[in-house]
Order: C-alpha cells, then structure tokens, then sequence
C-alpha cells in the first residue's frame, strides 16, 4: 500500500487511537513555536490538522499542504475560517505557493516518508521570507534504530507504512547547504526517566 492510501485509511481513527508520537510532537511544536513570532505559515503535512488548530491562534495565515485527500477533508471539516487554506500537494514535486511568503515553516512527523530532504529544504529556503524559521519536529532517529515507524491498527492487523530513516547530521548538513542557520534543536521524552530512548526530535532552522 502506499504512503497516501495507508494515510487515507488511517485518516478515520488518527485522531481519536491511542497515538503518544502525535501527542508529544503537538506539545513540542507548541513549546518551541510560542517562543517565536510569525503571522504567515506554511505547514508541511497538515493531515487532520491537529497542529493548525493552534497555529492559527498565532498566525494570521495558515496554508495547510498534504498529499492525503482523506486527511485534508477532515481538516477542512475541522477548521472552518478564511485564516486557513489546505491545499493537496506532493511535497516531493515543486510547491505551488509563491516564493517569500511566509516567515514560518512547520514540519510534523512528516519527512520519515520523503527521501530527498535536499528538495524540502530547498524549497522551504524560496518560500519563507527573510529570516524566517523552518521548524521540525519527526520521530527521534534513535527510535528508528530500534525498528519503530509510522503505524496504526485495523481490523485486519497492524499497518506498518513505508519510511526513511534520516540521520541528525542528515537534517543538520542538508540544512546547511541550503544555506540555513541551526537555531535550536531538541530532544523529547515520554518521560523523563534516565536511559529512556527519546521519541521525537526537533529543529528550529532560521533562513
């Protein structure tokens, strides 16, 4: 199956199973962004939208890409204000937003299904204005060593989707040639107990 149609399946239940990855990543992306101002955003794999809610309590505008129409429509269902534009898009195709129009950029539990991070931070460097911020937050590498990825339950078992393991130094070189500075990065644990494997990582990239 691929990534879209498992995302499309799993678009009925991803808000309501038992999902720690995506409670932690919305606690994170509210912890770092509060410290930053924006009025204009770009978030990458807005899904159900489970981020934009509290983007918008911010931002002036929000413009929601996915490549998941059943996750859009429930964005959309979920969402109802003119702050808020979700778009169905290919992030591993060019980005059909104008360049320099936003001064933030979000990426949540996303880029685990691309394979060219060079072309997203490409892109993200042309479409956020100066010194904007590009934000990432995506399932700890270490996890990823252990075997842990995207999944969800149906009635017909576990379904494991397809993904890319991308080093810290991947997201740190990658970012480097596209001529972004590293601003913040961290670390987040289910909790804090000593030796515990972190879940998620995050970065703050400034253009």
């Amino acid at each position: 199956m691929s990534i879209k149609d498992a995302y499309n399946q799993w678009s009925n239940q991803y808000d309501t199973n038992v999902n720690p990855t995506r409670d932690l990543d919305k606690e994170a992306t509210i912890q770092t962004l509060s410290k930053y101002n924006f009025d204009s955003v770009i978030e990458l794999g807005s899904g159900t939208g489970k981020n934009t809610e509290w983007l918008i309590t911010k931002a002036e505008k929000v413009v929601g890409l996915d490549f998941s129409i059943e996750m859009t429509n429930l964005a959309k269902a979920k969402i109802n204000t003119s702050q808020v534009y979700f778009q169905h898009a290919d992030l591993n195709l060019k980005w059909e937003i104008e360049n320099e129009s936003a001064n933030l950029i979000t990426s949540s539990l996303t880029l685990e299904h691309i394979q060219d991070l060079n072309h997203i931070f490409q892109q993200a460097y042309q479409k956020l204005k100066p010194n904007g911020f590009f934000f990432i937050c995506e399932l700890h590498p270490f996890k990823q060593y252990t075997g842990s990825k995207a999944r969800y339950e149906t009635t017909e078992g576990t379904k494991e989707l397809e993904v890319y393991v991308h080093h810290i130094s991947e997201y740190i070189s990658e970012a480097k040639k596209s001529k972004f500075n590293l601003i913040e990065m961290n670390e987040w644990f289910d909790e804090q107990v000593e030796n515990e494997i972190p879940r998620l990582i995050s970065f703050v990239f400034q253009r």
